[in-house]
C-alpha cells in the first residue's frame, strides 16, 4: 500500500511540475480556472498597491504542509523542487507578477506526501496556501487527495 501511494504521489508530482513552468519562474501552461479546491470555486488574489509603474505587483505566498514526522513533497513557488522534509513544513516567497500574470495568474502548488492518519492508514498530509496572509487553498486537512494549487493574480 505504501509503495503504491508513494509511486502515485511521485507520478502526480512529476506531471504537476512538468506542466507548471519552464524554470523561468513564469507559468507556462494549465487551464484557466484550475485552483485545486474541492469546492470548484476559484478565488484570486487581486492586485493592490504593491505594483510599480511597469505594471508588476508583488505577492507574499506561503506554502505549508502540516502533520508530524517526515514526508516527501513537491512544490512550485519561486522554483520547482521535490524534497524530503520534516513536518510541519513552511516555505514563503515574495513573487513578482508581470501585468500579464496579473490577468491570467501564475500557478503555485504543493503536492504533500503521505502521513499516517489517526486510523493508522496512510493519507495525504494537510496542505495550505496563503497569499498576502489570506488562505486561498487547502486540501481539507488531507481529506481531499489532490494537491494544493492556486493561480496568484
Amino acid at each position: 500500500m505504501r509503495k503504491t501511494v508513494t509511486a502515485t504521489a511521485l507520478a502526480l508530482a512529476a506531471v504537476l511540475l512538468t506542466g507548471c513552468g519552464d524554470g523561468s519562474g513564469k507559468h507556462s501552461g494549465g487551464k484557466s480556472g484550475e485552483d485545486g479546491r474541492a469546492g470548484g470555486t476559484q478565488r484570486t488574489a487581486t492586485p493592490d498597491a504593491g505594483g510599480d509603474a511597469k505594471g508588476s505587483a508583488k505577492r507574499e505566498v506561503t506554502l505549508e504542509v502540516l502533520g508530524t514526522g517526515t514526508a516527501q513533497i513537491a512544490y512550485h513557488l519561486d522554483t520547482s523542487k521535490f524534497e524530503q522534509v520534516t513536518l510541519p513544513w513552511k516555505k514563503t516567497a515574495t513573487i513578482e507578477l508581470t501585468a500579464a500574470e496579473q490577468k491570467v495568474g501564475r500557478l503555485v502548488s504543493v503536492v504533500p506526501g503521505s502521513i499516517q492518519g489517526s486510523d493508522r492508514l496512510l493519507q495525504a498530509a494537510p496542505c495550505v496556501i496563503t497569499v498576502d496572509g489570506r488562505k486561498v487553498a487547502d486540501n481539507q486537512e488531507g481529506k481531499v487527495p489532490k494537491p494544493c494549487q492556486f493561480k496568484v493574480k
